[in-house]
């Protein structure tokens, strides 16, 4: 009898912890469509490697607010809405450094110059 308590508490709480390990999908998705784009950007050579290396310490920050906020088994709507922020943040500054003038086309390490025409 004992065990059949045991074995239904557990299933009871195993799905529980499971969820609470897994609750933002649309989160984790996300970091890797950022993370795409910052290895797209290098592979490209628009992104030269401190600007990627800036931009994927970024990442990692986002990565470290996501961690605690799992860390207690519950994502709130405030921790949730802050993780956003930070996103659309690294998302802006992504977009940014793609887009500005700074290149790496030879993938040589370093800047390469702005051809004038």
């Amino acid at each position: 009898m004992k065990t059949v308590k045991a074995l239904a508490a557990i299933a009871v709480v195993l799905p529980t912890l499971a969820f609470a390990q897994a609750n933002t999908p649309g989160v984790d998705q996300r970091q890797i469509n950022q993370e795409r784009r910052i290895d797209q950007g290098v592979a490209s050579g628009s992104l030269t490697p401190r600007e990627a290396n800036r931009l994927d310490r970024g990442q990692q920050h986002v990565n470290n607010m996501e961690t605690r906020a799992k860390a207690d088994g519950v994502v709130t709507r405030q921790e949730r809405a802050r993780i956003h922020h930070a996103q659309d943040v690294q998302s802006d500054r992504i977009y940014r450094q793609k887009h500005d003038r700074q290149h790496d086309y030879n993938h040589d390490g370093r800047m390469d110059r702005p051809r004038h025409r």
